[in-house]
């Protein structure tokens, strides 16, 4: 306390000759704190990248739910029946036309490779169904069937020839044949370029077709090409 002319002050605080102060400007001190919080030990358990880039996208697949919900006509709900209606569609879709073709095929022609005997045909094709390529199988075995009636001289050997055009060919010279012979046709071309995927009951309905040929004896009434006159 200190007595000046009778009056008494009363300090405010008192203060040791090595008590300074700390008095840190604003910018340093922000910046002292970024550098302590850089340190990894702060960021252990932060997310990875591409969990922060997956909460933004959901994020975003939210807002974009919100804002088509509050435009659809019976809000989320409405808009969940919508899509699923879609989806089933597309789905149906998909189912009747196949899976689509990148590129078109510039030709349908039966035989992709070089000249083959209609047995060699039948041995790839037993090779194929014993693996389970019941695709190849019935590819392969279409292939023996037409081969095998040109051997016969029932077809003429004609490059570039369709599955379809085989069969409506040899079903005018094998009538009773006819409808088996454009259903194996069928199963050739949607396996081949429809994307369909065939199975055990498609390759054995062929080799049984295969098969009956073989033992069927050719209608001599016809003039069709490849028939014997």
């Amino acid at each position: 306390m200190t007595f000046t002319g009778g009056t008494i002050t009363t300090p405010t605080a008192f203060q040791r000759a090595d008590d300074i102060p700390l008095d840190i400007p604003r910018v340093p001190a922000r910046e002292a704190a970024e550098r302590e919080l850089s340190k990894p030990m702060y960021h252990e358990n932060d997310p990875s990248l591409l969990e922060r880039g997956l909460d933004r996208f959901w994020e975003w697949v939210g807002d974009l739910f919100d804002a088509a919900s509050g435009a659809t006509p019976g809000g989320l709900l409405g808009l969940l029946v919508i899509i699923l209606v879609v989806l089933a569609l597309v789905g149906g879709l998909w189912w009747r036309l196949g899976t689509p073709q990148r590129t078109p095929t510039t030709a349908d022609s039966l035989f992709d490779d070089g000249p083959r005997t209609a047995d060699e045909h039948r041995a790839t094709a037993a090779r194929h169904a014993s693996a389970g390529r019941w695709n190849q199988a019935v590819q392969e075995r279409m292939r023996a069937i037409v081969r095998s009636l040109e051997e016969r001289t029932l077809l003429d050997p004609r490059p570039g020839r369709t599955a379809d055009e085989a069969a409506a060919e040899a079903g005018r010279t094998l009538p009773s044949h006819a409808d088996e012979l454009r259903a194996a046709a069928r199963s050739f071309d949607d396996v081949t370029y429809g994307g369909r995927t065939a199975d055990e009951s498609a390759y054995r309905r062929i080799e049984e077709l295969d098969v009956s040929l073989e033992r069927t004896r050719p209608t001599l009434d016809t003039t069709s090409a490849g028939t014997p006159t």
